[in-house]
């Protein structure tokens, strides 16, 4: 039997749900939009459309895999982020709207035209510094990352966007080999979630991101306590940094910089009125 564009929809909707996905209805458009090759409009459109068997064939692979919890960035192998699209794999975090607020944050104080470099400690996806270079076209960057398959992705997105000419990659321990006084922002977002805590995320995270990416020790602070003094060195007299933490860690983390010797420490909110991202400026 036929099934229209608005019909696989609303049962990849039901299915989804019944699987306990967070946000069914979204995933369930963006699975039926990849797997007919329909847009939004299409489906409010031209609701009536009927899939092809192979669109079908797709949509049922898509489904059943999202409602075993595999994310849809994932499954499709792509995520919007800021106002750029990338390629998303297993070996990287699935880019999020929170950690557009690094993006936000760190672009108000380099605004278009000026000349600055960017360093990207723990670049994955190259998310944080390709948003930032696609804005800010004067701008170079490096980023690091402990992580080849992450590295060849981070690659993969720069080529894509036409940024390889302004971006190098690094394969390396966070600032390790890096000299001092270097750059004019930096910018991270580092593992910080609690060991004891990953077991309890989402699905979704707990079995399909890199552990890497997500274990920040005994207390998820690991990574600032090693950062703090480390991105203070790379920096160049009065250049800034902002780093994504945890919505419970900004009281620690603006201590860690304070302890370090940055000035201006701060702590900017999420869409959500979350303490997202620790602000600060290195010593003039």
């Amino acid at each position: 039997m036929s099934v229209t564009l608005v019909q696989a929809w609303t049962r990849a909707k039901a299915r989804l749900e019944a699987a306990g996905v967070d946000g069914p209805v979204i995933d369930a458009r963006l699975l039926v939009e990849a797997a007919a090759g329909a847009t939004r409009t299409d489906i409010i459109a031209d609701p009536h459309r009927i899939l092809s068997e192979t669109q079908e064939t797709t949509l049922e692979d898509y489904v059943a895999r999202r409602e075993r919890r595999e994310p849809v960035s994932h499954i499709l192998g792509r995520k919007g982020f800021w106002k750029i699209m990338l390629s998303v794999t297993p070996h990287v975090l699935t880019p999020r709207p929170d950690t557009e607020t690094v993006v936000e944050r760190a672009l108000r104080d380099f605004p278009e035209g000026r000349a600055f470099t960017v360093l990207d400690l723990g670049v994955g996806s190259g998310a944080i510094l390709l948003a930032i270079l696609a804005e800010r076209p004067a701008a170079k960057g490096l980023g690091v990352d402990a992580s080849d398959e992450a590295l060849a992705v981070a690659r993969e997105n720069a080529a894509n966007l036409g940024l390889e000419s302004r971006t190098a990659l690094l394969r390396g321990d966070w600032t390790r080999g890096l000299g001092d006084a270097g750059f004019d922002l930096v910018v991270s977002n580092p593992p910080y979630i609690p060991t004891e805590d990953i077991e309890a995320l989402d699905p979704e995270v707990r079995d399909h991101e890199p552990r890497l990416a997500l274990d920040g020790g005994a207390d998820g602070l690991d990574a600032y306590r090693l950062l703090a003094p480390e991105i203070l060195r790379v920096l160049k007299p009065g250049g800034r940094f902002a780093v994504e933490i945890g919505h419970d860690q900004s009281k620690v983390v603006e201590a860690l910089f304070r302890a370090a010797g940055a000035l201006q420490v701060t702590t900017a909110k999420d869409l959500a009125e979350r303490d997202r991202v620790v602000l600060g400026v290195r010593a003039a």
